[in-house]
């Protein structure tokens, strides 16, 4: 795999970082500031509402940029917002410093997805992007754990400006060994994956939303995500009120479910590069039951270690192939490859909605590892329709 892809993966690993590290290091940013678990709460809900508008607007106001160029961008708009955050004297600075870092994660990825795919031969293109998001997932299992104790030691402070610091390592990594012409508009040729014609007009851009099975792919992946975070958004109380794990147990158990990301990830990139589509239907077919069996024995602590190193495997397995397929239809836009992570934060904010309506209702703390297969099966359906399309002649758009 080329070095470039190294930097892509470092930049998807502090971006990831960002994201989990603040769920450790809230008790102590609240009492620094002195504002309620509510108000610091918009620390974390502030930057996933950001994280969905960033990824369409940025990626649509730099659309004719080279993709390169726009990454260095993202990476240092990324570090300015982590600096923002270290060095902020009050409660809105820090906000302020999370909504920047937010705003470059969407298209990041999206932009990032396309190049990473450049890279590498076409048969290997689902591996390369897996790659690329093998930062995130590590990121996933280490991000709470590491803020937890580098605060600990040192202070909140101190864990971002580690992120600055992993940041500015990812930029030079990014700025020296990506490629210039990589991800940009070129003509198929020399074995790699460079698709034809890629739109760079905005008009062009959004006209690639045309094709049915842009908007399949992208409802398959907000209801993938959807399923998964509707059963992790609750995943504490089903380890505490339902499986008999004390709180200390969590911390352990969120890195098993981590881990399970992280293969998952891998095995995903590897099986969508030899048949995508049926990749994704066991996939998603595969968190639909894991989830259901879970909610049945969520009881048996030993089942729950087993059955959440399950949902993280199953729940990421799609990733790779969906940005890769998303990417397709779309023939290259980059704004659908943003839009395919904007479309995973609806699925997580529609998944924790639903699955806390049904606790609210009274169903119980495993009531949400139900709600996720519900969500997950319908994304099975989806995907079936969309696959069904792909291999029907004339209705491949």
């Amino acid at each position: 795999m080329p070095v470039g892809l190294i930097a892509l993966a470092l930049g998807g690993f502090g971006i990831g970082l960002t994201e989990f590290l603040i769920a450790g290091l809230l008790p102590q940013v609240a009492s620094s500031f002195s504002v309620s678990e509510a108000a610091a709460g918009w620390l974390i809900s502030g930057y996933a509402l950001s994280v969905a508008v960033g990824a369409i607007a940025l990626t649509a106001a730099t659309t004719r940029l080279p993709r390169k160029n726009v990454l260095v961008g993202l990476v240092a708009l990324f570090v300015l917002g982590n600096l923002l955050s270290a060095i902020a004297p009050n409660y809105q600075m820090m906000l302020l410093g999370r909504i920047v870092a937010a705003l470059c994660h969407g298209s990041f990825f999206g932009i990032g997805s396309l190049v990473a795919r450049a890279l590498v031969a076409p048969e290997r293109k689902s591996r390369a992007v897996a790659i690329m998001f093998a930062g995130l997932t590590v990121a996933n299992v280490l991000g709470v754990p590491f803020g937890a104790l580098v605060g600990e030691r040192w202070g909140w402070r101190a864990a971002f400006w580690a992120v600055t610091g992993i940041g500015v390592l990812a930029l030079a990594g990014i700025a020296a060994l990506v490629p210039a012409w990589a991800g940009q508009q070129r003509s198929t040729g020399n074995g790699t994956d460079r698709i034809a014609a890629a739109p760079t007009s905005l008009r062009a851009q959004f006209r690639a939303f045309r094709s049915a099975q842009v908007w399949l792919t992208l409802a398959a992946t907000a209801l993938s995500y959807g399923g998964m975070f509707g059963a992790f958004s609750y995943i504490a109380y089903t380890f505490t009120e339902v499986a008999g794990f004390s709180t200390g147990d969590v911390s352990w158990l969120l890195m098993v479910y981590g881990v399970g990301l992280v293969v998952g990830n891998m095995i995903g990139g590897r099986a969508a590069d030899i048949d995508r589509d049926r990749a994704l239907l066991l996939a998603l077919s595969g968190l639909t039951v894991t989830l259901f069996v879970f909610g049945l024995l969520a009881a048996s602590a030993t089942a729950t270690v087993i059955l959440v190193f399950l949902m993280g495997v199953c729940g990421f397995a799609s990733v790779p192939g969906m940005i890769t397929r998303v990417t397709d239809a779309a023939h290259g836009a980059a704004l659908a490859a943003s839009a395919n992570v904007s479309a995973s934060n609806v699925g997580n904010a529609l998944g924790a909605w639903l699955g806390g309506l049904a606790i609210t209702a009274g169903y119980g703390y495993a009531a949400p590892l139900y709600v996720g297969s519900g969500i997950a099966l319908t994304s099975v359906a989806i995907m079936a329709v969309a696959a069904h399309r792909t291999r029907s002649p004339g209705r491949q758009s």
